[in-house]
Parts: C-alpha cells; sequence; structure tokens
C-alpha cells in the first residue's frame, strides 16, 4: 500500500562512520510531512556558501519526471548555490502542474537560502502519478533552510531525506589532492535507491559534492565517464525510473583554481572510488535482498560486450534466486551469458564462483557443491567471475539475489 512506501521499513545502523562535510556547504533534512512516519525525513537541502560549477547525469527513459527534465536544461553549468530534494512523492507523469511545482520548489528554496531562482536544481523520488502537496513542501522547505548545517546529525539528516523504501541513508567521503595550502579536498557523496534500479542510469537519486573547484566541462565529462562505469552498472530488477538523477557540485572553498593534470587526474579517482561505493550500496540494499552480488566479465572483445554480458546475468531470475538459495548452479549462468547477444567461443569461458572454478573449456569442473553453497550463504557478497577469452574488454557489475520478500514488497506497492 501506499502506506508501506510512505512508512518506510525499519532502518538499519549506518555502515561506518559519517564522512566530513566539504568546506563551503551546509546541510540539512527534515520530516515536513510527505510521509506518514514522522521520523522519517522527506525534505533535504544541500547549500553552497559561493557560486558552484554543477554537473548531472539523467535517466535515460523517455518517460521522466519533472525535476529530471528542470536540471538536464541547466546542467553543466556554473553559478549553482543550493540543491532540494523531497521523498515520498516522484513528482513524475504529472503534466504542467509537475512542471510548474517544481519552478516552484526552486523559487521557494532560492528565497529561503538568498541565492537566484536560476541558482537551484531540484531532485523528487517517491510514487508516480500524484501531484505535489505544494504547501506542505513550502513549509518544509522554509524550515529547513533554518536548519542548516555541517555537523554529523545535519548530514545523516540530509541524506534519509533522499530515502523511500531504502533501509538505511548511503553515505561516502574521500579525501584527495593537494589544496594550495598543503591540505586535501575533501569528497562527499549520498544516495538513495532500493529497488526500480536498471541502468541506465541504476533507479536511484546521488548526489556528489567536493570543495574542489573544476570546469563545467571537465565536471560533466567525467561525471558522465564515472557514471558509466558505476551507476549503469547496477542492476536491481532491470526496472529503469522516471526520476534517475546524480548530480555533481563543486564549489572551490578549499581554494585554489579549477583542477588540471595530476589533481584533476586525482579527482576523477575520488570520483570513481565515490560513486563505486554508493552503486554497491545500492545493490547491497535491493528490497529483500540477502545477497550483493559481484559480476565481474573479463575477457571479452570491447567494455559493452562485457557489460551486455554481465547485465544478462545480473537481470536473470533463475541466476538471482539460485544465489538466494546458496545455490552454485553454474547453468544458470552460463546459459544467461549465451543469450546475452555478444559472440564467444564458450571453449573458452571460464567460471567461477566466489574463486571456486565450476565451469572452463565448456566443461563443468569438479568442485565441492557443499563448500560452494556454504560459500555463498555465510557471506553477503557473492562474486561472480566470468573469463570469455575472447579480448580485453572487461567489467565490474552490481546486482543483488531475488527472493520472496521482494515480490512481498513490489506486490503490494501502490500503483
Amino acid at each position: 500500500s501506499i502506506d508501506q512506501l510512505l512508512m518506510a521499513p525499519a532502518e538499519t545502523p549506518l555502515r561506518g562512520p559519517i564522512p566530513p562535510l566539504p568546506k563551503g556547504f551546509r546541510v540539512s533534512g527534515l520530516h515536513a510531512g510527505l510521509k506518514r512516519n514522522p521520523v522519517r525525513e522527506d525534505i533535504s537541502l544541500i547549500v553552497s556558501d559561493r557560486p558552484a560549477t554543477a554537473a548531472g547525469v539523467y535517466t535515460q527513459n523517455c518517460v521522466f519526471a519533472a525535476p529530471v527534465a528542470f536540471d538536464r536544461a541547466r546542467t553543466p553549468g556554473t553559478g549553482f548555490r543550493g540543491i532540494i530534494v523531497n521523498s515520498g512523492n516522484a513528482n513524475a507523469c504529472t503534466g504542467t502542474q509537475g512542471d510548474t511545482d517544481t519552478a516552484a520548489m526552486a523559487h521557494v528554496t532560492a528565497e529561503a537560502i538568498g541565492g537566484l531562482e536560476s541558482s537551484v536544481l531540484v531532485m523528487s523520488t517517491g510514487i508516480i502519478g500524484e501531484f505535489l502537496p505544494m504547501e506542505t513542501i513550502k513549509n518544509g522547505i522554509r524550515t529547513v533552510a533554518d536548519q542548516l548545517a555541517d555537523n554529523d546529525e545535519s548530514i545523516l539528516r540530509a541524506a534519509r531525506g533522499f530515502m523511500t523504501t531504502d533501509t538505511r541513508p548511503k553515505l561516502t567521503g574521500t579525501a584527495f589532492g593537494k589544496t594550495p595550502d598543503g591540505e586535501t579536498y575533501q569528497m562527499l557523496g549520498m544516495a538513495k535507491g532500493a529497488a526500480m534500479i536498471g541502468p541506465k542510469l541504476a533507479t536511484m537519486l546521488g548526489l556528489v559534492i567536493t570543495d574542489a573547484a573544476i570546469t563545467p566541462d571537465d565536471a560533466q565529462r567525467l561525471l558522465l565517464q564515472t557514471a558509466d562505469l558505476t551507476f549503469n552498472c547496477v542492476s536491481v530488477d532491470g526496472h529503469m525510473s522516471t526520476n534517475d538523477t546524480v548530480l555533481l557540485l563543486a564549489n572551490g572553498a578549499a581554494g585554489g583554481e579549477p583542477l588540471a593534470g595530476k589533481e584533476l587526474e586525482a579527482f576523477e579517482s575520488a570520483l570513481k572510488q565515490t560513486c563505486d561505493a554508493l552503486a554497491h550500496e545500492i545493490a547491497d540494499d535491493g528490497e529483500g535482498a540477502t545477497h550483493v552480488i559481484r559480476i565481474e566479465v573479463r575477457g571479452a572483445e570491447s567494455r559493452e560486450d562485457a557489460r551486455r554480458v554481465a547485465r544478462t546475468v545480473a537481470d536473470s531470475p533463475l541466476v538471482k534466486t539460485a544465489i538466494a538459495g546458496a545455490d552454485p548452479n553454474w547453468g544458470r549462468i552460463v546459459s544467461a551469458a549465451g543469450y546475452a547477444g555478444v559472440s564467444f567461443d564458450p571453449g573458452r569461458l571460464t567460471l567461477r564462483v566466489n574463486g571456486i572454478e565450476l565451469f572452463k573449456n565448456a566443461s563443468p569442473v569438479q568442485f565441492d557443491a557443499e563448500k560452494a553453497s556454504q560459500s555463498i550463504r555465510e557471506n553477503r557478497e557473492t562474486l561472480v567471475e566470468i573469463d570469455l577469452g575472447d579480448g580485453l574488454g572487461e567489467i565490474r557489475f552490481y546486482t543483488s539475489d531475488l527472493t520472496a520478500e521482494y515480490v512481498r514488497l513490489n506486490a503490494d506497492y501502490h500503483t
């Protein structure tokens, strides 16, 4: 029912410490009333104290939400001050009213933070096809703007404001490079996603903020490249959403000119690390999941061939249920690779699960089935390695297993 989404599942603890906020940012989140659960935040605000560069990547679904259209028209660019996020309502398939409401969210946010309407980006997630309760949202925006801070609690509240059926906030951070003062730049990422996850993008919201300076062209180029190797390599159920958005905001508060050379390379490495960690967290938090599955395909003729094989294996309900049942059923994996639409010689294919070789040279390999099953059963992450033996193309792809709980959650989901 809709109550199940708006109440949301019980929250599990955050994994690891709360990462520090990059310089020049303040954030917060609060419960405004979009979710029935009074302790679940549903409005988040991220504000830079100075104009920042922004880049974005978005869903490739031709049915896309109003905030996607709004942000897509503005990025990449400069002069951005804030990002307003609501959960519980996607503002998707809402026609011209949805466009008007998105613009109103940006306008109210700009007034509340003392910026221009053009300096605000908007993200929404939740139920499709229902109009936003605008008075509730406007009041929430004004209140959350008064609660902006740079402490751990404000970071956690902002991350929780992204969540719908997620069981925990998804936060990660890293330090990289050297500022003009000899310190390190900071990067923080937060995301949501647990179901309706399928490239391109995955069904999710993601935000990466940094106190480094970067040009709009570099920001957009590197975000696109990174998303292709991270967020476009995660699937829970193969279903592409209407609201997928990943935004990058770089405000330069740590000092210095826009990054170039080795410092830009360090930024790129940090961005990949951040986005990969978030992509992994999304798969690991798949609705009803008991396992996160890491699929590594190598030996393909191209990276795109490797991706097609990995995604086909990831989206196979037979593979996903085998992992749920701790069954090292190599036949399901090999056959899925075979119908991926990629030409390869089965006689060169090698398959390992959790390091145990199961199939090689078109023939099964003698292995201890109970040991293989135990390795799946006793570990949260299952590693599936497929070597096609044809070339240098390779990819890493994340998915989750398929359980009866996923079916129950989505059978009861409001439509």
